[in-house]
């Protein structure tokens, strides 16, 4: 029976009908997608088109058994010999599994492994669905590229705008601004983000004038779904931005969402400079570096002798000076005091723009940090991510403080979350690292320091804890070896733990008194030495002597590892209570 049938298949040539059917096929695909991204049409449409061309072929191969081409005529076929016993119904059900069977494999790889309509990446593939955009830094085209600030800011205002929307995943600034200055394809770098568009733009400032353009693209297959170019005075810049921000939320297919993606107005100022002088100082404190953290803060002030009330330069003031009192060497009356006013300006953005999601978190960090208020730290980055779903920087935060209670699984789990949105965050990994050596997972916690490492590989502070891992795994050697490539009283912490491990007492000592001989000890780190002698009076001296100086290491106290000798002493738990947290 079967070879009749493949021979009469032949005869009035089915297969030549398929592969010219599908062909044609894949040509109206080529077509319709780009056409289809153009006139902005549902992206099911594409399935729909799909569907219907596999529908096609059982028709395609009941027609070309039926009728003929000839000399340019359609003619009906003559009938066959023999079809091997089949006729009427029976040969109809085998004429349409055959085109059925052609159709399978092109409908497979559409819909099982080209995954229509799923996030690009690896991270969106498993957890975020879509839409999600990364809003990259734009260029700045200006004629004199001195203009870098206004590029940068309007690109990271942009984001800030589109992370209030809630349902739409914004890639991190970390992350999306690591990319600044390397000519990648914009659809690697959005399967490298997971997300599926990418935001992409240039400013030219000339005098008063600046021209923007701005351009959203489809990650899966390149194509532009949006772009505009606005020429504008600079005091319009808010108003492009609120352009910018809506459109893109368009294109994303996000319209009926309850909130918009607005510049909010606690964010505007009618001053130029003001806002000149706000992206600057954002632009100093973004490099991480201490002697930058003054220049933004100076910065900062010259934005508020302008316009006092401008709350965005409070709430950045606020942060910048909690950075640099920490970052610099100063006696811990200098540093309560500096303190004391970044707590003040934070206060003073949140009562000037109490919906301004930044000054909430803000203010939420400096009371964690230094009024050890963590009831009011979590009300703030509640606060912060009700206003903006999407602010890395606060779901990190947020982490931290479950940390700091003792909540160890659900700070990983936030971390995790934050990472997924900024896996280039160097900051998160090392958090993240902290959390799992203190849960025990020593393994992973070096997996989260290394990735840190390789986005920031000169930071001493993931270098010092990843040291700290080793110590608490049993091995001194690598943990000396690791810490005698540290520098100033890092070095000196390292080596006074690590010979104490490897037997040297004396070795230790030394170390230590040349680390309490600093003109400004860092008396959290003593604490930490000496209970991880096990000499836990000197240690809860010293732990005394961290709250009369307000350091802010005193948050990491209850899930610290290193203070585990102490943990089981009544003098932990009261220690404890004077500090707000819960006991053990």
């Amino acid at each position: 029976m079967f070879l009749p049938l493949l021979a009469e298949l032949k005869r009035r040539r089915i297969f030549r009908a398929l592969v010219g059917y599908g062909i044609a096929g894949f040509a109206v695909l080529q077509i319709i997608e780009p056409v289809m991204h153009g006139l902005h049409w549902p992206d099911a449409t594409l399935s729909y088109v799909v569907v219907a061309l596999a529908i096609g072929f059982p028709i395609v191969v009941s027609l070309a058994w039926i009728f003929d081409v000839s000399a340019g005529r359609i003619e009906r076929t003559p009938p066959a010999p023999t079809t091997g016993g089949l006729k009427g119904t029976r040969l109809a059900l085998v004429l349409v599994a055959i085109g059925l069977l052609a159709a399978t494999p092109g409908t497979i790889w559409y819909f099982a492994v080209r995954g229509v309509g799923k996030p690009v990446g690896p991270s969106a593939a498993k957890d975020q669905p879509m839409p999600s955009i990364a809003v990259l830094p734009f260029a700045d085209m200006s004629p004199g590229r001195d203009h870098e600030y206004l590029s940068d800011g309007l690109a990271e205002e942009i984001l800030n705008a589109l992370a209030q929307v809630e349902g739409l995943h914004v890639a991190g600034r970390t992350s999306s601004f690591s990319f600044k200055g390397r000519n990648e394809d914009l659809r690697a770098i959005g399967q490298s983000l997971g997300v599926g568009a990418v935001l992409e733009g240039s400013v030219r400032k000339s005098g008063n004038r600046v021209r923007i353009t701005a351009q959203v693209v489809n990650v899966a297959d390149g194509f532009h779904v949006w772009s505009q170019t606005y020429d504008r005075d600079l005091t319009d810049i808010f108003a492009v931005q609120d352009d910018i921000a809506r459109s893109v939320v368009t294109a994303t297919k996000l319209k009926l969402l309850s909130r918009q993606a607005t510049v909010p107005a606690a964010r505007r100022t009618a001053n130029p400079e003001v806002y000149t002088q706000f992206l600057l100082a954002r632009q100093f404190f973004n490099r991480g570096v201490v002697e930058d953290y003054r220049r933004s803060v100076e910065a900062y002030e010259r934005a508020i002798a302008l316009d006092p009330s401008y709350a965005p330069a409070r709430a950045g003031l606020g942060e910048a000076l909690t950075w640099m009192v920490n970052a610099e060497l100063t006696t811990p009356q200098m540093r309560i005091e500096g303190q004391q006013r970044a707590l003040g300006e934070a206060e003073k953005a949140v009562a000037l723009a109490p919906d301004l999601a930044e000054a909430n978190r803000v203010r939420g960090a400096i009371r964690m940090s230094v009024l050890w208020d963590w009831a009011g730290a979590r009300t703030d980055f509640e606060r912060a991510l009700e206003l903006a779903p999407g602010d890395v920087r606060a779901q990190l935060w947020t982490g931290h403080l479950l940390a700091v209670l003792g909540r160890l699984p659900e700070a990983i789990a936030a971390t995790r979350k934050a990472l997924d949105s900024d896996p280039l965050e160097a900051l998160g990994w090392d958090y993240l690292g902290r959390y799992l050596a203190a849960a025990g997972e020593l393994e992973q916690s070096r997996k989260a320091f290394q990735q840190a490492l390789q986005i920031a590989p000169e930071s001493m502070w993931v270098r010092r804890e990843l040291g700290f891992t080793y110590l608490l795994g049993g091995e001194p050697a690598v943990a000396l070896a690791s810490f005698e490539k540290q520098a100033g009283w890092i070095h000196l912490l390292g080596l006074a733990l690590a010979q104490h491990d490897l037997g040297r007492p004396e070795e230790a000592r030394e170390a230590l008194d040349a680390l309490v001989g600093l003109e400004d000890p860092p008396t959290y780190q003593v604490a930490q030495v000496f209970a991880w002698w096990g000499d836990r009076d000197r240690a809860f001296k010293w732990l005394e002597r961290c709250r009369g100086a307000r350091d802010v290491g005193l948050r990491y106290a209850k899930y610290d590892p290193l203070l585990r000798a102490l943990r089981g002493d009544a003098r932990f738990a009261a220690f404890l209570k004077k500090m707000n947290l819960p006991p053990d």
